[in-house]
């Protein structure tokens, strides 16, 4: 049996690395890296930085944005997500905020940080905070222009679930997102949302 190391010891050393690609997008390196066993390989990394998503909850339900997914050839939904041009660092809230006007035109007037979760912790070490935006006023987008079809609207919460089941929501980060949601509601005093009328979404 291998020696499992030493408690807090990685079980995987980088011993060199070197990048293969570059884009105002992202990295992409091939590190050299040590096992426990004293024995060598490659591992293949992708560099991006971290981005927000943000749960637009309106009534009973939330406000989604739908666009073209260039990689998997189809339109699908998922909650507003984003991270700045460039790989530039940013305030997660005030990300949040920035990502939710930009897409959706809804500007929040609570904003309440819900975790935060690795999307592909087998290929990257990106990750994402998961925002819920409420009291939302709604305003005019400004959309980046590789977001130039997007579109949103409101859905319930029976609804949301319909784009799940009929596979038009497939972003594992926006289904992360709602299952974090689902567990702060049970965690609240009377596990119920407030409930009102929804803002009127852009058409």
């Amino acid at each position: 049996m291998h020696d499992t190391g030493k408690p807090g010891e990685p079980a995987v050393r980088q011993v060199g690395t070197r990048v293969v690609y570059e884009n105002p997008w992202m990295v992409v390196r091939e590190d050299e890296v040590e096992r426990l066993d004293g024995s060598r390989g490659i591992y293949g990394v992708v560099d991006k930085p971290d981005f927000v998503l943000v749960i637009p909850l309106d009534g009973d339900g939330f406000h989604l944005v739908e666009e073209y997914r260039y990689p998997i050839g189809k339109r699908t939904w998922n909650f507003p997500q984003g991270s700045l041009p460039g790989r530039r660092d940013a305030d997660p809230e005030e990300l949040a905020r920035l990502e939710l006007a930009q897409e959706t035109g809804l500007r929040a007037g609570t904003l309440k940080h819900l975790g935060y979760l690795n999307c592909s912790h087998g290929t990257s070490g990106q990750g994402f905070n998961i925002f819920v935006a409420s009291d939302l006023r709604a305003g005019e987008t400004d959309r980046e222009p590789e977001e130039q079809d997007m579109r949103q609207k409101w859905f319930s919460r029976d609804e949301f679930a319909a784009l799940v089941r009929e596979g038009r929501i497939t972003d594992d980060s926006t289904l992360a997102a709602f299952a974090l949601l689902t567990m702060d509601d049970q965690l609240t005093t009377d596990g119920r949302l407030d409930r009102g009328r929804p803002a009127q979404p852009e058409r």
